[in-house]
């Protein structure tokens, strides 16, 4: 802001600027804006003040002002299971608005993004590319996993499957007491492959973020290092006037989406990055579609697996070499173009040219990958004509193909009481519809379900279809952004109990052996379901796009 600031016709908002202590030596600085998401509900972001403290301390060193602005965060942990979750998904919105908002009306100079969790390091994104400045992200970090018994570890991912076993008498009323307890033993996102690390691992493939930020432990001192390098960036941006759309290109969200398949990433990666793409101006169908997500999962090996697809998790990763690590084993194989700018101001091959894989059943080689295709998989058919999406990674090998008898909800409610209450044989394919995020609205992710199936040990039986999303903590067959989704008409609002469906993952394949006659007759006799919501869902609801489009809000009106 600082030369924005000269002159006398600036009197006014530099007395404002006054009245926030600043001098008029730090108000001819550039003004610095750094968006935290840092609350006292969220564990992710309990600790973002340090993180902020440690990233002003590295902008006022290098000749900047630093300005803390606050954005909202969902923990989705705690809205899981239930109607909060709804809001979730469309909280993204909301922040990349406040983004824009706050960085416009306050004509800062330069941005620091600091997120962790899940639709928050999206939404400031895509905020951010809106804005177009000189921009750097660094995230709060993931949190350790917790010790169980016998040496094992745990997560929230083992809490949400105690429930199936509790229920089913595999495990104590004390065991289950130790792992809510155990599972989750400090501040950060998450400890397993799941949305949030999975998006702080993308934002190094995005260029946006500096090496480690994916990886490195909450807890861990190098992260406040890492904040103060971030702090030292940004001015070295804001100098040559590098921003953010000249870092996040189609070239890096390829790069992205390449390193995703090989990690195995949440499911929820594919809807973001997609995301991404539209406030970019990229042609969804055209140059980034679910079939060229898919061509791209087709020739990446799957290198890794991390909870809940294995039992390592995030600080496993970053023992093991982290992020570049992966990313230059599949530069070996030309998978990565290494040419895509960073915020070092330089190709991503210069991050990626030292690292090297110290852990190799962490991080396998290519010639010894986990799978030869990538941990994410697009199912198309009469049942998803526009596209589904299943964390191929976290299948097991007898579910990749699977026929069998429908068993169809409205909600997520009453397929977890059906689940849990023992009405689902083995065989089953439970469809869950009218959760995508116009009939939600919102898009619920359906973690309590998959694991209700996985506690009550039906996950290498029974298959879970929505319209709706999965956690990255899901594991099992479950297929999830179903497109058309069932509000906007897709066949999946035709489905029937009883009406046999057919999946063969390794196929692309999705059907409904429904005759198309059939489907024609039950399409007239459809009624919209009626919506009572109001506030924000209402809104959301009537702005926003499917699944195949990010589920972003419509451009035009």
């Amino acid at each position: 802001m600082g030369k924005n600031l000269l002159g006398n016709e600036r009197a006014p908002h530099r007395s404002l600027f006054k009245a926030l202590g600043f001098t008029d030596e730090e108000i001819a600085k550039p003004i610095i804006g750094i968006i935290s998401a840092k609350s006292e509900i969220v564990p992710g972001h309990m600790h973002l003040d340090q993180i902020t403290n440690a990233i002003k301390e590295g902008i006022i060193a290098n000749g900047g002002k630093p300005v803390i602005m606050p954005s909202i965060g969902v923990c989705d942990g705690i809205a899981m299971g239930h109607s909060g979750m709804k809001y979730s998904l469309p909280s993204r919105e909301l922040i990349a608005d406040s983004v824009e908002t706050m960085a416009f009306a306050h004509n800062i100079d330069a941005l620091v993004l600091v997120p962790n969790c899940d639709k928050i390091v999206p939404g400031m994104l895509m905020g951010a590319i809106r804005v177009n400045l000189p921009t750097i992200m660094i995230s709060g970090g993931a949190m350790l996993a917790g010790n169980g018994c016998g040496g094992t570890k745990i997560d929230f991912n083992t809490v949400y499957e105690s429930i199936g076993k509790l229920t089913s008498g595999q495990i104590s009323e004390d065991d289950f007491k130790y792992i809510e307890n155990n599972a989750c033993p400090t501040c950060g996102s998450c400890s397993g492959m799941y949305t949030a690390n999975s998006m702080n691992c993308l934002a190094e493939a995005l260029g946006i973020a500096l090496k480690g930020n994916g990886t490195i432990p909450a807890v861990y001192s190098e992260r406040l290092r890492l904040a103060k390098q971030a702090g030292k960036v940004i001015m070295d941006l804001y100098k040559h006037q590098l921003t953010i759309k000249q870092i996040i290109t189609l070239d890096s969200l390829k790069n992205a989406i390449t390193l995703d398949m090989a990690l195995g990433c949440s499911s929820n990666s594919i809807l973001h990055l997609t995301a991404i793409a539209v406030e970019l101006g990229i042609n969804i169908e055209k140059e980034f579609s679910l079939d060229i997500i898919n061509k791209i999962s087709s020739i990446t090996p799957n290198l890794c697996k991390l909870s809940p697809s294995g039992k390592y998790h995030v600080e496993d990763l970053n023992l093991a070499g982290g992020v570049m690590a992966v990313m230059k084993e599949l530069s070996k194989a030309k998978l990565i173009n290494g040419n895509a700018l960073t915020v070092m101001n330089k190709p991503i091959s210069f991050s990626y040219k030292d690292a090297k894989i110290l852990n190799d059943d962490v991080i396998r080689t290519i010639d010894n990958a986990y799978s030869p295709v990538g941990g994410i998989a697009i199912l198309k058919g009469n049942l998803a004509e526009q596209g589904a999406v299943v964390k191929r990674s976290a299948v097991k090998k007898e579910m990749l193909k699977h026929k069998g008898p429908a068993r169809v909800y409205d909600n997520e409610e009453d397929a977890v009481y059906d689940i849990l209450n023992g009405n689902i044989n083995k065989g089953d394919v439970v469809v869950i519809r009218y959760e995508g995020p116009i009939g939600g609205p919102g898009m619920r992710e359906m973690l309590s379900p998959t694991s209700a199936l996985i506690g009550m040990g039906l996950d290498d039986s029974v298959a879970l279809i929505t319209d709706g999303r999965f956690s990255g903590a899901t594991q099992g067959a479950a297929i999830g952004h179903v497109c058309p989704e069932a509000a906007e008409g897709g066949n999946i609002a035709l489905v029937e109990n009883g009406d046999i469906i057919e999946i063969d993952i390794e196929k692309g394949k999705l059907q409904l052996n429904v005759p198309a006659k059939d489907l024609k007759k039950r399409s007239a006799k459809v009624k919209p379901k009626e919506s009572s919501y109001q506030g924000y869902l209402l809104r959301y609801k009537n702005l926003v796009t499917n699944a195949v489009n990010g589920a972003t809000l419509k451009k035009k009106f």
